[in-house]
């Protein structure tokens, strides 16, 4: 679950067609000792940002490390079909690995709200301001729909059945 000791959890709803209903559901958790009214705010805006950029890690360390190893390979194929030197296919492989974290984690993300400052420089100016450290301790992020499964029906066998 999503639980902070000290700090807030707060939300965030898009699309809302009535009071917590929406597409898109977001709880962003903050861990702080700081003022719950401004921590809550910022839980607030992260949670915007969450919903909008579809970050599918909080941090680097938390990365899969099955989803690193593949995109780790991905990026070594493509960058030695560029036909470059092993230890130059080494260089790229990292310097694209910083481009997937930027897209897939959170904490390396683009802020969307300024389009310039990364999420984590934000928490950290936060808590300057706020007085007290502030950490990401974590986020949910629900689509509406998602997990649903389906029952597939063959309209032609279903009609041929009651044929029968």
């Amino acid at each position: 679950g999503l639980t902070v000791n000290d700090g807030v959890v707060s939300g965030y709803v898009h699309n809302q067609v009535a009071p917590g209903l929406g597409k898109i559901g977001v709880l962003v958790a903050l861990e702080s000792t700081g003022d719950a009214v401004r921590l809550e705010e910022l839980a607030r805006q992260l949670a915007m940002h969450v919903a909008a950029a579809q970050p599918q890690f909080l941090d680097i360390a938390s990365v899969d490390g099955e989803a690193l190893a593949r995109e780790r390979e991905v990026l070594a194929e493509q960058a030695r079909a560029s036909g470059k030197p092993e230890e130059i296919v080494e260089k790229m492989v990292e310097g694209r690995l910083r481009k997937f974290y930027e897209e897939v984690v959170l904490s390396e993300q683009t802020y969307v709200i300024d389009g310039e400052t990364k999420v984590s420089k934000v928490v950290e100016d936060a808590a300057k301001e706020i007085g007290a450290p502030v950490t990401l301790a974590g986020f949910v992020r629900y689509t509406l729909g998602e997990g649903i499964e389906r029952r597939e029906d063959d309209f032609a066998d279903e009609v041929a059945k009651l044929a029968k």
